[in-house]
């Protein structure tokens, strides 16, 4: 339901067409595998969970309630696809005492008005009938329709009761309430259906099967599987029955690479946050089932790709190979972790260390799932609670006004509020100075959130949602950060009102506001931007786009965005592909001719219909409002429509805020060109007086590396002491390089030239040292006794401050020759200690 949220939570721009749906039928793939519905621990376990599915739905916005949907749930199954329906099985939601809701007897009536005996009719609480899609938004009762594989029995018993043999084929979910922050329940004011059924369960009923791995959606797969691995057929076993897992391995993995090939199809790769995060634990999970327990060899998971999908598929392959890889080396390492760890545990423990627990997740990248399933085979497990309070710890936590989406837009009193007129975030000029003007703006306080509830007032001190009739604020939304600034209430000329976030709800723009004094809905009050912040943020976001503009004239049309983000001192921009040295230079001196040229920046609202014509658009996989902003660099919008017009230029759908001029930018230097995951690469760049400042530290660091080099070329013998002065310096220099702001393809090339010096300063001081070595062994007389060995070498070596072992006859050792006279003087004394003794 995930792309329809908006239109649940009121949240849909009143623009767009996604508004306007009432009815809507689709096949979806879907992904559960983290958050409230997870069923990745599922997987394997049992011959119906997935975390990849195809999901059926239907859908009714306002529409259709209860009765239509059940009526066409039946015939469906029983008159289209003829599925008997004694062997079907109805659930419906049985109340909550403690929620306060009654049980729905009006869906209950309407399946025995239909003849579904009463029977095979059941009642169920809110664990099994009652649908939420997290903790808080919309939710509802639901009426579930269950198989039985085996018929010819009343299986009314198993039905919820995790048989494999009764199971759930499709959910009706009725969307009457949404669940509050404080945990309350409050009627919608439109209710709506959400129906799920999965093909891979439907499947299964239409072609006999009684698991879904038995039919001809996975079957290819596991013959393929078995091609490769060390172990028996599959024979669809479970539970203890399932000697050493396999059948279950087989499972994971036929399931976890039919989701990784199609995510990156689709362009979702294993990453660090996220949705790429999700299927980075996938992926690992995937990898340690395949070559732990099927014994199957490196590659072998990437093999099976094309049994899934037969377009693009070398490129997922290798994506899957280089991930699969990465995670082989820390698998082998966390596996020798747990082994130790097992060994120093007592006989009766059963508890696994937390730290070490916590250890392989973060320095290892082992999935926390996958660490409990690992130590599970072990009759082992760990503190869950004590290994999530390790990770709320570690956890950034961000503010989120979730509230807001829930309240704006569900409540009476906010569906009786004109949504808010933010285009003054688009009034500002150019002056002839060159400064920018943006033009004041005056608004009313519409409502106030406060406490979790709309208030008409809030006392000073108070954090609160403050919604205006119009605004001048950017609200975060597009990439781009929000606006910053103050408004002041008239009557209270010297009472500043910080706005501290300005949020996008359903057409409302909430400003998150600490009131410094009383603020009552009705006030008038003037708004003023942090200007240079703003500024700043419309620099970087037009920079974004040029940036954009350049990789794509040099890397071909191919080259996509993959994410973005604009703020007042940086910007990021995620990309397909990567980035050379000579690369670099070539996209800087682009972006700069371009600066150079000062073009001018049009920008115009038309229909989406007609933005969609223009040739060379980029788009991003965004829901675009209508009409919608488009944004061209040096090229009127009316010329791009000219199919006879040559100028290949910059133009997007944007609703950020942009210079007018791109002179404005001043400058562009990347500092940071990285891949994050396979085929994805991030840039961080920064203008303006920040670009130039690079480019002279950049300058001051070569001068610095060329100045040690030139020093280094010119000792030609040099002491050890001055050798290990000099491998200093050029360590000194590696990390100012590496941590200071400089253009990122000057960066890579002083690293380069670094590393050849530390190579030449490293080999001066071996060499030294070993003649030094060689000519302090000259003065030493050994006695004519038998001295041991190892015990000579101990002393000598404990003095060096190293260690040395070996036989009575043959020793050797290490330590530091910083003190060679000593070690000597030692060594000496030693011996002539020894031979008194023998006297």
């Amino acid at each position: 339901m995930n792309q329809f949220k908006p239109i649940f939570l009121g949240a849909a721009d009143p623009r767009s067409e996604m508004a306007t749906y009432r009815r809507v039928v689709n096949s979806q793939k879907c992904v559960r595998a983290g958050g409230k519905h997870n069923d990745l621990e599922d997987v394997g376990r049992d011959v119906y969970h997935h975390t990849f599915f195809e999901m059926l739905g239907n859908w009714s916005f306002g529409d259709y309630f209860k009765e239509e949907a059940c009526i066409m749930a039946w015939r469906l199954l029983t008159e289209e696809y003829r599925i008997p329906p004694e062997r079907l099985y109805v659930s419906y939601f049985a109340g909550d005492a403690n929620s306060g809701l009654p049980a729905d007897e009006e869906t209950r009536h309407i399946w025995l008005s239909m003849g579904v005996p009463s029977d095979h009719l059941l009642p169920f609480g809110m664990r099994d009938n009652f649908w939420e899609m997290g903790e808080i938004g919309p939710c509802g009762p639901c009426t579930e329709i269950h198989y039985d594989h085996i018929g010819g029995r009343n299986a009314a018993s198993l039905v919820n009761a995790d048989s494999p043999d009764v199971v759930e084929i499709w959910n009706l979910v009725f969307m009457q309430y949404n669940r509050e922050a404080d945990h309350s329940l409050r009627l919608l004011p439109q209710f709506s259906v959400d129906t799920g059924m999965g093909l891979e369960r439907l499947v299964t009923v239409l072609q006999g099967q009684r698991s879904n791995y038995d039919t001809d959606l996975f079957t290819p797969l596991l013959s393929a599987i078995q091609q490769f691995s060390n172990c028996p057929e599959y024979r669809g076993r479970t539970g203890e029955a399932d000697v050493g897992r396999v059948d279950m391995s087989y499972r994971v993995v036929a399931d976890h690479v039919r989701t990784l090939s199609v995510c990156i199809a689709d362009g979702v790769y294993p990453g660090m946050s996220g949705a790429e995060l999700v299927l980075r634990r996938i992926l690992r999970r995937a990898v340690r089932f395949s070559t732990e327990v099927l014994q199957a060899p490196e590659g072998a998971l990437a093999s099976l790709v094309p049994t899934v999908i037969y377009l693009i598929y070398f490129q997922i392959m290798d994506i899957i190979n280089e991930n699969e890889a990465q995670f082989l080396s820390s698998l082998k390492q966390g596996r020798r972790v747990i082994d130790r760890t097992l060994q120093r545990l007592e006989k009766n423990d059963t508890l696994f260390p937390v730290p070490v627990a916590w250890s392989l997740h973060r320095n290892l990248g082992f999935p926390l799932d996958l660490i409990g399933l690992m130590l599970e085979e072990q009759g082992l497990s760990v503190d869950q609670r004590a290994l999530d309070v390790l990770a709320i710890e570690n956890e950034k936590v961000e503010f989120l006004c979730l509230f807001y989406n829930l309240c704006f837009g569900h409540t009476y009193e906010c569906r009786t509020i004109p949504h808010t007129d933010d285009s003054p975030k688009y009034h500002y000029s150019l002056a002839q100075d060159g400064k920018y003007v943006f033009q004041p703006c005056h608004a009313t306080v519409q409502a106030l959130y406060c406490g979790q509830t709309l208030v008409s007032e809030v006392a000073g001190g108070q954090r609160c949602g403050v919604v205006l009739d119009r605004t001048c604020f950017y609200a975060e939304q597009g990439g781009q950060s929000h606006d910053q600034g103050y408004f002041i209430r008239y009557g209270l000329p010297d009472v500043l009102y910080p706005v501290e976030a300005v949020q996008l709800a359903g057409g409302y723009v909430v400003h998150q506001v600490t009131a410094a004094e009383v603020l009552r809905k009705g006030d008038q009050v003037q708004l003023y931007l942090d200007e240079p912040q703003r500024l700043a943020c419309m620099v970087k976001h037009t920079a974004t786009h040029v940036l954009n503009f350049a990789l794509r004239q040099l890397l071909g049309p191919s080259v996509e965005q993959r994410g973005s983000h604009v703020a007042a001192d940086r910007l990021r921009f995620d990309f397909s592909g990567s980035l050379s040295i000579p690369q670099l230079q070539e996209i800087e001196k682009s972006i700069h001719n371009i600066i150079t040229e000062n073009n001018a920046v049009y920008i115009e609202e038309v229909p989406l219909a007609r933005a969609k014509d223009i040739p060379g658009l980029r788009t991003v996989d965004e829901v675009y409002p209508d009409p919608v902003r488009v944004v061209s660099v040096a090229v009127p919008l009316a010329d791009l429509y000219d199919s006879q017009t040559d100028r290949w230029t910059s133009v997007e759908l944007c609703c950020g805020t942009h210079l007018l001029r791109t002179g404005e930018i001043g400058d562009l230097v990347i500092l940071s060109e990285r891949q994050m995951v396979k085929g994805i690469s991030r840039i961080v760049a920064v203008t303006g007086d920040d670009a130039r400042e690079a480019r002279e530290a950049g300058q001051v660091l070569t001068q610095e590396v060329e100045s040690l080099s030139a020093r280094l070329a010119t000792v030609a013998s040099p002491s050890l002491a001055d050798a290990n002065r000099l491998a200093k310096e050029v360590g000194i220099l590696t990390d100012a390089v590496d941590c200071t702001p400089i253009p990122q393809w000057k960066r890579r090339e002083l690293q380069t030239h670094l590393k050849g010096l530390q190579r030449t300063t490293n080999t001066s001081i071996r060499k030294l040292e070993t003649k030094e070595v060689t000519q302090a062994h000259n003065p030493i007389v050994l006695p004519n006794i038998a001295l041991s060995a190892s015990d000579w070498a101990l002393t000598v070596c404990g003095r060096l401050g190293g260690n040395a072992g070996g036989s009575a006859t043959v020793a050797k050792g290490t330590g530091s020759v910083a003190n060679l006279t000593e070690a000597l003087r030692c060594a000496e004394e030693y011996a002539q200690d020894k031979t008194q003794n023998r006297r």
